[in-house]
């Protein structure tokens, strides 16, 4: 079994914790390249055929825990 998405995002976002106030404060950014890394790795566990989907869950995740999701 892999490690936690989040804890996964929070490493590739360099982020020690997520923000205290989703949807309003952002907490720091992370890029879709390392959101891909990410999904590689997650993919096994995620309820998902293709990449494109699992980084769609992995990029909502991240705007959960207040990351901005950039292009």
């Amino acid at each position: 079994k892999n490690p936690p998405a989040s804890d996964l995002l929070k490493k590739a976002a360099k982020i020690e914790k997520g923000s205290q106030t989703p949807g309003k404060a952002t907490c720091g950014s992370i890029t879709m390249a390392a959101i891909k890394e990410v999904a590689k790795i997650k993919m096994a566990d995620l309820n998902c055929y293709d990449a494109a989907a699992a980084c769609k869950i992995l990029a909502g995740s991240a705007r959960s825990m207040g990351l901005e999701v950039k292009a």
